[in-house]
């Protein structure tokens, strides 16, 4: 979700055929932001709003308890893709490989400190008015951190894997085929780890408030998870929660995994001991295909910064989508699952496909017939978009609103209007 400080361009290849001269004189003035990818931005921003609050009481809405893809799986992906596109526009022209290399660093490294400071546990949430996060317990990933492991990925790719040319051939396969050989390898290492890892039995604590016991141990219950198998892509046995469990330590991750909205995992007794377990939807091997997603939305970055004729920009993003979306699918009916928690090689492909699609729509609509008036709103939450999701996602704005009450914390505004709206 960075918000790139970068200059749209009125033509791509007209662009790059600039004097010298000029290249430096207009390097100083600040240019018109491309309105569509702020829409774009926008849009994604106002869809987390929406099913964060929404996704309580509208299914359908909120993710998917585990396979399948409903409207929620598809924020993330987007933030990546837009942070793909937008780069191609930050790094159009690179004086020094070495200073864009400590600033995208130094900008990943920023947003990893941010979604620690709002994700990790810092802040208690709506019905707490504390603050503060034990460090024995601190989650490590989030939201923000994915985009950040996916934006320095995709950075480093830019400016050192590019191996631009005069050629006005096809520049995505040609000037960027090393971007393409990176995408193979993370997939292949994802692909490897994620059916190759064998998963032993694990375990895990919960504090003993909970029913249900195995083996009671002072102040907390210890629960055991049978599994003793490899390449499982169920709740319980998979790779990618073993990888978090071993590197993060199972006390940093996610406590309310979605998988707890499955069937099996509803009521109190009689639900399987991992339904209970913590799982990071944002784990570090879903970070590895999530880095394919921005490094794909970099392609179209560049179809953008090197096609000056609106009819083939779109013709070359659609050209992308088209088979990205058809391989995701194969991909999924050959058995890998559609899965956001382990962000698989199928939901990679089909999510970047369908932000492919939208952002078609958007700089159709926006650039190419000059609707700005049609997506208005989100080009200002896309402008604004890190600090709005710093204060309304992030819910810092409704935890500082409630801070302000009458007599008793219960008595505030924020609790009104839960108790009149939504509890009624």
């Amino acid at each position: 979700m960075p918000e790139g400080d970068y200059h749209p361009l009125p033509g791509g290849e007209a662009e790059s055929r600039r004097s010298p001269k000029d290249a430096t004189s207009g390097g100083t003035r600040r240019r018109p932001r491309l309105s569509s990818l702020d829409a774009f931005r926008g849009l994604s921003i106002a869809l987390m709003i929406f099913v964060d609050y929404a996704g309580s009481f509208l299914e359908f809405v909120g993710h998917s308890a585990w396979n399948g893809l409903q409207l929620a799986d598809y924020v993330m992906p987007f933030f990546l893709f837009i942070a793909g596109v937008s780069m191609s526009l930050v790094y159009k022209r690179i004086p020094s490989k070495t200073e864009a290399t400590q600033k995208a660093v130094l900008r990943a490294l920023k947003l990893v400190f941010l979604g620690v400071l709002l994700q990790g546990g810092y802040f208690h949430g709506l019905n707490d008015l504390t603050y503060g996060v034990d460090l024995e317990k601190i989650r490590w990933s989030g939201i923000l951190q994915r985009i950040a492991i996916g934006y320095i990925i995709a950075a480093l790719c830019e400016i050192w894997l590019s191996t631009k040319t005069t050629d006005s051939g096809n520049v995505v396969h040609k000037n960027y085929y090393l971007h393409w050989v990176v995408m193979l390898i993370l997939s292949g290492a994802y692909l490897g780890f994620l059916y190759g890892l064998y998963v032993p039995d694990w375990q895990f604590k919960v504090d003993d408030n909970s029913s249900a016991s195995t083996i009671t141990n002072g102040n907390y219950t210890l629960y055991t998870v049978k599994c003793g198998t490899r390449g499982d892509v169920g709740p319980a046995c998979n790779s990618a929660g073993l990888i978090d469990r071993s590197i993060l330590g199972i006390n940093h991750l996610y406590k309310k995994p979605v998988y707890r909205n499955l069937d099996q995992c509803k009521g109190s007794e009689n639900i399987p001991s991992w339904c209970l377990a913590p799982f990071d939807p944002e784990g570090i091997l879903g970070s590895l295909m999530g880095a394919v997603t921005c490094i794909l939305g970099l392609q179209y970055g560049h179809i953008l910064v090197l096609r000056e004729d609106h009819k083939e920009r779109l013709f070359g993003w659609l050209w992308l989508s088209f088979p990205i979306l058809a391989f995701g699918l194969l991909l999924a009916f050959l058995g890998i699952p559609l899965n956001k928690s382990l962000y698989t090689t199928s939901y990679t492909m089909v999510t970047t496909a369908v932000a492919g699609f939208t952002f078609c729509i958007m700089y159709f609509l926006v650039d190419m017939c000059g609707q700005r008036w049609a997506g208005y709103l989100f080009e200002f939450i896309g402008r604004h978009s890190l600090s709005i999701f710093i204060l309304i996602p992030s819910n810092l704005f409704i935890i500082v609103l409630q801070g302000f009450y009458w007599k008793l914390p219960k008595y505030n505004l924020v609790h009104w209007v839960v108790s009149l709206v939504v509890q009624k």
